[in-house]
């Protein structure tokens, strides 16, 4: 196997082990995204919260893929995966935040993921599914400026864009554990 690739594993034995792992992985970020729209927009606290859950989880699946992934695209998501940690603690050290101030903190968590999420998947387009993730980067880019936005009732967009982005999540983390499983039938053939 190639390298070159953001998520490519070592060997074939590795990625036949942990390609349904992603898959699962982003069927909770699905649930995930179905539950974050029942959460009451009324509470600052409660959006911190959410806002902070999902920027923890995505820096737990950064620091994940980097451990399948080889070469510097390892230090790219270890790096991205501490801007998340970061993003996540403060979400969660100020709760108390204006709408405003949450806002702008998973505004930059959706560019860093759009801008990465477009990056890698036009570094691999030989790679099945390499669009979809270059959709879901786009998307995730254009969601980063919407929430920098002041379009008024922000706690309820927050809602939306958290349960956007882990469904954004959800997507990447299944195209990538299908990916990795067809490079394995691959190499095996």
């Amino acid at each position: 196997m190639s390298t070159r690739a953001v998520g490519r594993v070592g060997g074939s034995d590795q990625a036949a082990e942990v390609w349904w792992f992603f898959v699962v992985i982003g069927f909770l970020w699905l649930v995930f995204a179905l539950l974050v729209f029942q959460v009451d927009a009324a509470t600052v606290h409660g959006i911190a919260i959410l806002t902070g859950i999902v920027c923890i989880a995505g820096a737990g699946l950064e620091f994940l893929t980097a451990a399948a992934a080889s070469g510097w695209w390892r230090l790219l998501r270890i790096a991205l995966g501490i801007a998340f940690l970061v993003i996540g603690g403060l979400a969660f050290a100020h709760p108390q935040n204006t709408f405003n101030a949450l806002a702008a903190i998973f505004a930059f968590y959706l560019l860093f993921a759009g801008v990465f999420n477009i990056v890698v998947a036009l570094y691999d387009r030989g790679r099945e599914l390499w669009w979809g993730q270059l959709i879901i980067g786009a998307v995730e880019v254009l969601l980063a400026f919407w929430a920098a936005g002041n379009f008024g009732h922000k706690a309820f967009l927050l809602i939306v864009w958290i349960g956007a982005s882990a469904l954004a999540a959800g997507i990447t983390q299944i195209i990538f554990g299908f990916q990795l499983r067809a490079e394995s039938r691959r190499a095996d053939a």
